[in-house]
């Protein structure tokens, strides 16, 4: 299934919340899921210092991943398509 990079404007003073969105995107997830959309929530990245955070989400189109966002309240996401990958000899993220 293909990948999709969610951009959204998080500021700084709304990091803790971080935990907040993610369980917003799991429920508009379950959702459309009901409605016969299927979405892949893979992971999110927070950078506090640039106050961006990028939700790695997979779908069959980027329409999917669009209605995740509008039922989650994510205003003004960007969706791009992403690739997924690991440069050959890269080690596993650590599972702490």
């Amino acid at each position: 299934m293909p990948s999709y990079l969610v951009e959204t404007y998080v500021p700084r003073g709304r990091a803790h919340e971080l935990v907040t969105v993610g369980d917003a995107i799991r429920a508009a997830i379950a959702e459309l899921e009901g409605e016969g959309v299927v979405v892949t929530y893979v992971r999110t990245t927070l950078l506090p210092d640039d106050e961006t955070c990028f939700h790695v989400l997979e779908a069959a189109s980027p329409g999917a991943v669009e209605r995740v966002c509008r039922r989650a309240g994510l205003d003004r996401a960007r969706v791009v398509s992403a690739v997924e990958g690991r440069p050959e000899g890269a080690r596993p993220p650590s599972q702490t």
